[in-house]
């Protein structure tokens, strides 16, 4: 890393850091992720001003050491050798020689110096764009371990329902919409869910509650679980994913109690997207199913999704089935959207690879692929693109070629073949 780069990297801390302690109308969510690190606000809500930079600090989150020595000739920056600190002597020569010296593109991602150089002739820079696009600190799981530690404080009954779930903060998700290849009405499924949020007092004036409960219907690996997780980043809420077989207790009446513990859960932890996978396991056809405490349980789960939903308790319910034949009627309209979610035909199997191998080098026609992996799922997809990536990297290369796929579409179809074998 060259020393100019280092001198603009410590002068943004310096400069977010004065902004940040003469305007107390900005507030966590104007910090960039690191500087709520530097600064010692990664884990708490609020910030405490002033705040300070420190050559100590600096080493240990940007690994630069001797940070006043990279700004010794910068005249509006002081050094004082107690405490180490770094501090402007004159904030807006230091901002023009900042953005002078080439820092437009930290200013682009900061939302602190964005609210100040809006203001600045030629700064050109909008302070509430950066600000959208800016990580909030809702999303991070820092925030959301300190709200799961206080909520099991609260009720110790609440850890149960802890080890009955895998929790992720929208931050931890990998998942993107963007990166995913929708259909039309799943793309409009999301946009009713966002308006229902901005609307969500008029909706509950109007007692408009039956909002924000999906299912997604569809073939193992067409997308469901990845829509779900996507969604968390897209609503800004961490997601807490279910698979019923896993709740279900060898014990009478406990997957009952398993289903209220997690539906309260939900309900203290929102706003939240609660992803129920497997939904047909517990929610299914009750006339052919004599146990009395799976009958228990099934009852419990329909009751707990009447009494949720996204306008009155923000929670997102979305369940996931690959047998929806399997679910009775009862369980089918308690869902106010049922969301299909088939295998991809021509024309997305060939977005699919596109996106798929938009980072790779890959000499491969794409329309021709897409036409001959009629039947593959999305995830198909991706395993096929996956075995084509380890061919070519034993093979020395990092460039997909035909020979490549050709091996990912035999593993692909090998499996499948395999799947269909009867041992007996």
């Amino acid at each position: 890393m060259s020393g100019d780069s280092e001198a603009l990297r410590i002068m943004e801390v310096v400069l977010t850091a004065e902004i940040f302690n003469q305007n107390p109308e900005l507030d966590i969510n104007d910090l960039t992720p690191t500087c709520r690190e530097i600064f010692g606000a990664a884990t708490a809500t609020e910030v405490k001003r002033p705040v300070y930079v420190s050559d100590g600090l600096i080493k240990r989150t940007l690994a630069i050491p001797d940070a006043h020595q990279k700004l010794a000739a910068n005249p509006f920056v002081a050094y004082e050798e107690f405490g180490q600190r770094l501090r402007l002597t004159a904030l807006e020569p230091a901002a023009r020689w900042f953005l002078k010296q080439g820092g437009r593109p930290c200013i682009e991602k900061n939302p602190a110096l964005a609210f100040f150089f809006e203001n600045l002739d030629s700064a050109g820079v909008s302070y509430k764009a950066v600000r959208a696009a800016n990580p909030p600190f809702e999303d991070t799981k820092a925030h959301l371990d300190a709200r799961i530690s206080k909520l099991v404080s609260e009720d110790e009954k609440l850890r149960g329902a802890l080890d009955l779930v895998i929790i992720n903060a929208p931050e931890e998700v990998e998942q993107h919409i963007d990166d995913l290849v929708c259909t039309p009405d799943q793309m409009a499924i999301i946009g009713k869910i966002q308006h229902a949020l901005i609307h969500r007092e008029f909706l509950h004036r109007h007692r408009i509650y039956e909002i924000g409960k999906l299912l997604f219907v569809g073939p193992p690996g067409t997308g469901k679980t990845s829509m779900a997780l996507a969604m968390s980043r897209t609503m800004h809420m961490p997601v807490l994913e279910v698979r019923l077989s896993m709740i279900t207790s060898q014990y009478l009446g406990e997957t009952s109690k398993n289903i209220d513990r997690i539906f309260e859960l939900a309900k203290k932890l929102s706003p939240v997207i609660l992803f129920i996978d497997e939904f047909d396991f517990v929610a299914k056809s009750r006339t052919t199913d004599d146990h009395g405490a799976m009958k228990r349980a099934v009852n419990s789960l329909l009751k707990n999704i009447d009494k949720i939903n996204l306008i009155k308790n923000s929670v997102i319910l979305i369940g996931a089935t690959n047998h929806p034949q399997l679910l009775d009627e009862a369980a089918w309209r308690r869902f106010d959207e049922v969301v299909e979610f088939a295998l991809p035909d021509e024309e997305m199997r060939k977005n699919i690879l596109k996106k798929v191998t938009s980072t790779l080098r890959c000499t491969v026609d794409y329309q021709k692929l897409a036409a001959r992996t009629e039947g593959f799922s999305g995830s198909d997809l991706r395993m096929m693109i996956k075995e084509a990536i380890l061919s070519a990297l034993m093979d020395k290369r990092q460039s997909i070629e035909t020979t490549d796929i050709e091996k990912g579409i035999s593993m692909v179809r090998n499996r499948e073949a395999i799947r269909h074998l009867n041992w007996l």
